[in-house]
Order: C-alpha cells, then sequence, then structure tokens
C-alpha cells in the first residue's frame, strides 16, 4: 500500500512541466535562436537518423527529482525548429508511451529517465522517431508555481467544471477545484489546471497542456513581462538543466515579440491505448509520426526511408506481449478495455477502504470505519486528516463501484475517481448518524 502510494504521489508532481522556465526561456527562445540560425547543429556526423540542417530538434523533459529518487520524465516533448520556414513543431509524447529501451527492454517511455536520465531518454526517442535530438532540456517541475507568480499569472478559458480530490498526493492532499469560463490563474491554480484528470487521461490533459502553453505565449509577448524579469529569472534559475549554455537562455527572454510572429503547432503523438495486466499503455503509430516528421523534414519518405519504418513496425508489432488489450480510439478509460464479465462492479469484499476523519468529531472515523465493515468492505486504515474543518463528507472510488456506496447511514457526495479496488471516505463536519 505504501509504494502504490508513494507512486500516485510523485506521478501528480512529475505531469506539471509546462513551466514558465520552459515556455518563456525555452521553447520561444529556442524557436528564435534557430531561426536566426544562432546555434548549429548537435549531431554526431555519420548519423544514419532522418535529419536536415535547416530543421533543429529540442528534446523537453519535465523531471521530479528527489532525495531518494532519480524521477522520471512524465511530461516529454520535442521541438522542431524549421530555420528555413521559420516554423516550429512541438511534438507531445505521452508518459504511458511503450517503447523499447537499450538495456532494458520495452517499457513505458516516461521510466527512461530512471533507468539512464537524458543520455538514456534521448537515446529511446531517437529510435522512436528516427531523428536526431541536437539538445535536450530538463526542467525540475517543483519550481512552477513560482515561476507563473513571478509572471503574475495567465489568464485561460476552461472549458469544463474541474473537480478532484487524492489524498495521497504530497503536502496533505491535491484539491482541484476549477470552474469553466475565463479565469486569471495564480500559481497554485494553474497547477490544478495542468494536473487535473478526466475520463480521457493522460491525452486529455496534454491537450490541456498545449492550451495552457499557448496561453503562456500570449502572455509572455506582453511588454510588461520585461519589469518581472529578474523575479522571473530567480525562479527558474535552478529550474533547469540543458546543453544549450546559460547566455543562450538568458537571450532568449528578452526575444518573444519576434517569436510570436512564427508559427508553432502543436501535436500529440498519433497511437492508440491499451492494457496489459491492468496497466494502461500509449502504442504509438510509428510509420505515421515517422512520416509527418520526413516532411517537415523536408525528407520525402524515399524506398530506403519506406522499408526502414516498415521494418520498425514490423518489429514493434512481434514484440507485443500475449494478453496485451488493443482498443481502437483515441479516447478510452479502464472501463472500456475491460472484458465485459469484468466491467461488473466488484463486490465489497475486494475493495479496499481508507477512511480519513477530517471532520474534528472524535470517534467519526471509527464509526464510519464499523459501517463499511458491516456492509462488507475492507477497511485498510482509520486516520485523522490533516485538517479538521473539511465542510463535506465524500467518498471517492472507481466508476464501476459507485453504486456500491449507495444508501450510507450519513451524509456523503461520492465521486468516481481513482483505483478499481480502493476507496476513499473523507469525513466532514457533516457528517452525523
Amino acid at each position: 500500500m505504501k509504494s502504490r502510494r508513494s507512486r500516485r504521489k510523485r506521478s501528480y508532481r512529475r505531469l506539471i512541466v509546462l513551466t514558465m522556465g520552459l515556455v518563456v526561456l525555452l521553447l520561444t527562445g529556442t524557436a528564435y535562436m534557430f531561426f536566426n540560425r544562432e546555434i548549429p547543429p548537435n549531431r554526431p556526423a555519420d548519423s544514419e537518423l532522418m535529419a536536415s540542417d535547416s530543421v533543429l530538434q529540442v528534446m523537453i523533459m519535465g523531471v521530479d527529482q528527489r532525495a531518494d529518487d532519480v524521477g522520471r520524465s512524465d511530461t516529454l516533448m520535442v521541438l522542431s525548429a524549421d530555420t528555413k520556414n521559420d516554423k516550429a513543431f512541438l511534438l507531445s509524447i505521452p508518459r504511458d508511451t511503450r517503447v523499447y529501451m537499450e538495456g532494458n527492454g520495452y517499457d513505458k517511455i516516461n521510466h527512461a529517465y530512471a533507468f539512464g536520465g537524458h543520455e538514456l531518454t534521448k537515446k529511446t526517442v531517437e529510435s522512436l522517431l528516427d531523428v536526431p535530438m541536437d539538445y535536450y532540456i530538463v526542467v525540475d517541475v517543483h519550481a512552477f508555481e513560482q515561476m507563473i507568480d513571478a509572471i503574475g499569472g495567465v489568464d485561460i478559458d476552461i472549458d469544463q467544471r474541474m473537480k478532484y480530490e487524492d489524498p495521497w498526493d504530497d503536502d496533505g492532499g491535491l484539491v482541484i477545484d476549477l470552474y469553466p469560463g475565463r479565469q486569471h490563474l495564480n500559481g497554485e491554480q494553474a497547477m490544478e489546471y495542468v494536473r487535473y484528470r478526466d475520463e480521457e487521461g493522460d491525452i486529455g490533459r496534454i491537450a490541456r497542456q498545449q492550451k495552457f502553453m499557448q496561453a503562456l505565449l500570449d502572455q509572455a509577448a506582453s511588454p510588461r513581462l520585461l519589469f518581472k524579469l529578474p523575479a522571473l529569472l530567480e525562479a527558474v534559475k535552478s529550474a533547469v538543466h540543458t546543453n544549450l549554455s546559460t547566455v543562450d537562455l538568458l537571450r532568449f527572454a528578452a526575444m518573444l515579440k519576434k517569436v510570436r510572429e512564427h508559427e508553432l503547432t502543436v501535436a500529440t503523438l498519433p497511437g492508440k491505448p491499451a492494457f496489459f495486466q491492468d496497466i494502461s499503455y500509449w502504442l504509438p503509430d510509428i510509420k505515421a509520426v515517422r512520416t509527418e516528421l520526413a516532411g517537415i523534414l523536408g525528407a520525402p519518405m524515399d524506398a530506403d526511408r519506406t522499408a526502414r519504418v516498415d521494418q520498425a513496425v514490423l518489429l514493434y508489432a512481434a514484440e507485443m506481449p500475449k494478453g496485451l488489450e488493443v482498443v481502437d480510439g483515441t479516447v478510452m478509460t479502464k472501463k472500456d478495455a475491460r472484458s465485459a464479465e469484468a466491467e461488473k462492479a466488484l463486490p465489497p469484499a475486494m475493495i479496499s477502504v481508507r477512511v480519513i476523519n477530517s471532520s474534528g468529531i472524535n470517534g467519526a472515523g471509527a464509526e464510519a470505519a464499523a459501517v463499511l465493515r458491516r456492509k462488507g468492505f475492507v477497511v485498510s486504515a482509520v486516520e485523522t486528516g490533516t485538517t479538521s474543518s473539511r465542510e463535506q463528507t465524500s467518498i471517492m472510488t472507481a466508476a464501476d463501484n459507485v453504486e456500491l456506496f449507495y444508501g450510507m447511514p450519513f451524509p456523503c457526495v461520492i465521486m468516481a475517481g481513482g483505483e478499481r479496488k480502493q476507496a476513499v471516505l473523507n469525513i466532514g463536519k457533516d457528517y452525523r448518524r
């Protein structure tokens, strides 16, 4: 249980990589420098990968590094800057993308950083895309809030109600509570926006991250940002690790207006979702992404390139594990991937419930736990919350199991979310029997 909670805590943190340092100092500034041919390609002369002297590639990773964990690059993007046509293409690679990693076999691409840092991540991305990565940028996600606050916040249109809670998150629990409409987000609220996960999973989150990036670009182009540069640079100076020089990074911040004049296209690695042993994966469409990149590089798919990509597709298919469930379409949930029999709600005896007393009412946790046990649930823990003034009692469980919690002898809101065999009862001040 502890290791699973630890993974859940860290997974949310790692998703927050669309930082001001990334967008302002790196994305826009890098594009400007590339457009003006001030940074040469950084690749071996004898590389067999698809390449162009006028298109440079930058691999961008968001990493949550800790004293006891090297971290994972759960946000991974590749920026292709076309210096000849003054365009930039940004490709988001889902963290669940199943790829081959040298020395580690097939696994999720976000594990590459944990296995071998940015070097192994670079090799893995190059092998997937068949394109050389000229530069890398690693962004520490911990400074996200400070960076957004340093520029005075971000304006963005929120297209849906965003309500989510995760008591396993760091800092005493995660609460996302945003309303639809035009909003001005401070650092904390911006963090909530880019962390939010709905039924579309990682693909939906990537779309919101890309939207957030566009909003940041608009904000960054404002002349008022120049007055905020000292605070911004202070916030990002220790958050970025790259093989681009410090001088280049500092020059980037002064070039926002010029960059905004050029075209930026964003996309997500094409593919489809799948599950293997109840673990989610994103299976890339290798031929589609390589064909698109070949067009960007001005390298048509001739006979040699076609044969090379066909071989890669066949090898990838041959290494699919037996029992992997592939689902057509780009949006799905775990429920979509399970068989009709598995879609049925689990019996209460297979659901482990964590009880958190955040009400300040003595004995409420033990009392509620007794109710759950009488209904057949397994109570894994009864804990005192980090607050004693929570207003509303809530139960979070997988969507398939929501109906099992109907008819509780105390008022509560039941929310869909979390692992299929787990649930969380968080008791608020409205608790009464």
